[in-house]
């Protein structure tokens, strides 16, 4: 990690504003740098909370309860009643299925978006009385199966689906698979094909089913083996590595993987997964982290960027020496930019960066007091 990097977030005078939001969650603000007017001086605004795992818990939602579609952080906390929430996971920010998660989106027992590199996740747990997150990196495996016999791959889950795929479509999607023409979509209720579309997108997704999308190769496939009454299965695997210490109620798709033991892991890690080189690493930008601490108190950050009046942002170097010097052993980089929002009852409290204010985002972290 550089030197310089470490020290400049520590740099000048600094002050704190703290409130106790319910026992065990707490809302910190820090202020760092020189704020007098007219200075042109590096300046971060840092917004906490920090989490008593056996008197909060922490939840992910979606936007608008679908997978595609999205909804300010704010709206998402105040619909589902939360003490406070910061921005979640990557999303694709344009096009029909806008707010559609980017990686892997788990909630419940059902996978909702598919890993689309092989970058670090974040998985949450409330089981036992206690919040926990862990992080790890979790791969994926799917096929359907055709009669009890006939196999085939899926490539992908609840998104769009390209040449020579098989994309299976699940109700948490949307009221429809909004694909266009030219593949093949088959209607699966109670486990038995109900319903063949040829050369007809967006088909309804029924409530007791999926539907399987498919072109090319993955297309004739299913034109051979997906008759009208055919049972179908749909088979699904997920591996973490390092295996999750805990059923996890809900995994986000996040990274890079910011510290792992105590230890910084810096722009090495963000290029192993493959994040887009010095332009997402070194330069400064606003910022979303997610941590734990030892004794499992967790830490939601933001560090608001790209307004030099306001706050300057945060390299990945920059961001690890913060969530190290906050007391974090493990921590993970979650979306930032434009998305990176902390609400607080019902009220943003950091400085969003777009020009128009506070970004629609796929999904939030939310926070409760535990009851």
């Amino acid at each position: 990690m550089d030197a310089g990097a470490t020290r400049r977030p520590r740099e000048g005078p600094e002050s704190r504003r703290s409130e106790i939001l319910a026992p065990g969650i707490e809302h910190i603000e820090i202020r760092r740098g020189d704020f007098s007017a007219g200075r042109e001086t590096d300046r971060w605004v840092i917004n906490i909370l920090t989490l008593d795992p056996r008197r909060a818990r922490i939840v992910s939602a979606l936007a608008m309860d679908e997978v595609v579609g999205p909804e300010t952080t704010s709206s998402i906390a105040v619909r589902h009643g939360a003490l406070a929430a910061v921005n979640g996971g990557y999303f694709q920010t344009a096009g029909i299925v806008r707010g559609e998660p980017t990686g892997i989106y788990v909630l419940g027992d059902k996978v909702l978006s598919e890993p689309s590199r092989p970058r670090m996740e974040l998985a949450i747990s409330n089981a036992d009385g206690m919040a926990k997150l862990a992080i790890s990196q979790v791969d994926f495996e799917a096929s359907v199966v055709a009669g009890g016999r006939e196999r085939y791959a899926v490539n992908g889950i609840n998104r769009a689906r390209r040449e020579e795929e098989l994309v299976v479509f699940t109700p948490e999607f949307h009221r429809t698979t909004l694909t266009s023409p030219g593949g093949i979509e088959i209607t699966v209720r109670n486990g038995r094909v109900a319903a063949i579309a040829e050369d007809a997108g967006s088909q309804t997704i029924p409530a007791d089913g999926y539907v399987l999308s498919a072109s090319g190769k993955a297309r004739a496939w299913a034109a051979d083996y997906l008759r009208p009454g055919v049972r179908v299965a749909f088979d699904e695997k997920l591996v973490s590595s390092p295996p999750l210490p805990f059923r996890a109620e809900a995994i986000l798709g996040g990274g890079p993987h910011l510290i792992k033991d105590g230890h910084a892991l810096g722009a090495a890690e963000a290029d192993a997964e493959g994040f887009s080189g010095p332009d997402f690493t070194v330069k400064r930008h606003p910022r979303t982290a997610a941590g734990t601490r030892r004794d499992g108190t967790i830490v939601l950050v933001t560090v608001d960027g790209r307004q030099p009046k306001i706050s300057v942002g945060m390299a990945v170097d920059e961001l690890a020496s913060l969530m190290l010097e906050l007391g974090c052993t493990d921590a993970i980089n979650l979306d930032g930019g434009g998305s990176t929002t902390m609400v607080v009852r019902g009220r943003v409290v950091n400085s969003p960066s777009d020009a128009a204010g506070e970004r629609p985002v796929s999904d939030a972290l939310l926070a409760f007091a535990r009851k």
